[in-house]
């Protein structure tokens, strides 16, 4: 598994979370049990890698993909009842804390986008570079796959979709073209996806950005897992379960991922006061201290070993006040 699955800036998001779950003695932070919550679990690598840097503290991980839970489940199985394995979308964060009866954690990591796993077998549908069946949903239990949202969804709903989530620039064509496929033959895999979004971009499309159906699959991926709209309720929800001195580390792949991890963190990092104010009163100072100045890149050296964390940017943030009402 370890050959499958290389944990991207694996040794700064450790770096980041250290203070929170140690001391310089080697005690944990906060308490002798430190909780750190791996919400995308995947193949288990950063997971691993938490266990056994942080010897005292206990982790909770999370993954919609139930063949991820399993497969993380034999690699993590040495640690044994320090670590948790949860079947859920990370955005149920709270939800899973309550029932385990955790108020608040030490330490959050999220490593956004598609797991190795999801992208090397080829039945999920998640990459373009090879012909599958167009699934790509990460929890293959639930919820329209990728070819039902190709051939229900309407016109303007799929324009909409690749534009928001894929930025991609050729919608309109794109989608003509997807329209008058399916009403010939329904889609069912991704090379005659690929093909037709090739024969619909014009020439100077095709010579930038890569393969020309990455934005398309990007977009459908989002949408058939409502990716964003549960980031947009995780990252909030995983500031809010740091105790104070907690930290939060966040992977993203896309603008789109970064953008929003990016304002929350800002958010939470900047004064609420009204302007003007001689003195601001606690309830309206920052919540977090920003840990990363921008978004930090891997190196040239991690892209060389490992082509998947070119697109990786990580931010990082520390909880030092308490929500005051």
């Amino acid at each position: 598994m370890s050959q499958r699955h290389v944990p991207v800036m694996l040794q700064r998001c450790l770096d980041l979370l250290a203070p929170a779950l140690e001391r310089p003695d080697g005690t944990a932070a906060g308490g002798p049990c430190p909780v750190v919550v791996d919400c995308t679990l995947g193949l288990g690598g950063h997971s691993e890698a938490l266990l056994t840097r942080f010897p005292a503290a206990r982790l909770v991980a999370l993954d919609r993909d139930r063949e991820a839970l399993r497969l993380s489940g034999e690699r993590l199985a040495p640690f044994g009842d320090r670590a948790t394995l949860v079947h859920a979308v990370y955005d149920e964060l709270p939800e899973v804390l309550g029932e385990l009866g955790i108020p608040a954690v030490q330490g959050v990591l999220f490593d956004l986008g598609v797991s190795s796993m999801q992208l090397d077998e080829a039945g999920r549908g998640f990459a373009y570079a090879q012909d599958a069946p167009l699934d790509m949903r990460m929890d293959q239990t639930t919820g329209a796959s990728a070819a039902e949202v190709l051939n229900t969804y309407p016109a303007g709903e799929l324009v909409r979709i690749l534009r928001a989530y894929g930025e991609e620039k050729q919608a309109k064509r794109i989608v003509a073209a997807i329209v008058r496929e399916r009403g010939r033959e329904p889609f069912t895999g991704s090379a005659r996806l690929v093909e037709l979004i090739r024969e619909a971009l014009p020439q100077a499309a095709k010579r930038t950005g890569g393969n020309p159906a990455k934005r398309t699959f990007q977009a459908l991926r989002i949408e058939v897992n409502g990716e964003l709209t549960a980031l947009e309720r995780a990252v909030p929800a995983a500031v809010k379960a740091l105790a104070v001195g907690g930290r939060i580390a966040v992977l993203s792949y896309h603008s789109l991922e970064d953008r929003l991890v990016k304002q929350v963190l800002a958010q939470g990092a900047a004064t609420t006061a009204p302007p003007g104010l001689p003195v601001v009163p606690e309830r309206y100072q920052p919540r977090l201290k920003l840990l990363t100045r921008g978004a930090e890149l891997p190196s040239e050296e991690e892209v060389a070993r490992n082509r998947r964390a070119a697109p990786a940017r990580l931010r990082g943030a520390e909880r030092i006040r308490e929500d005051v009402r």
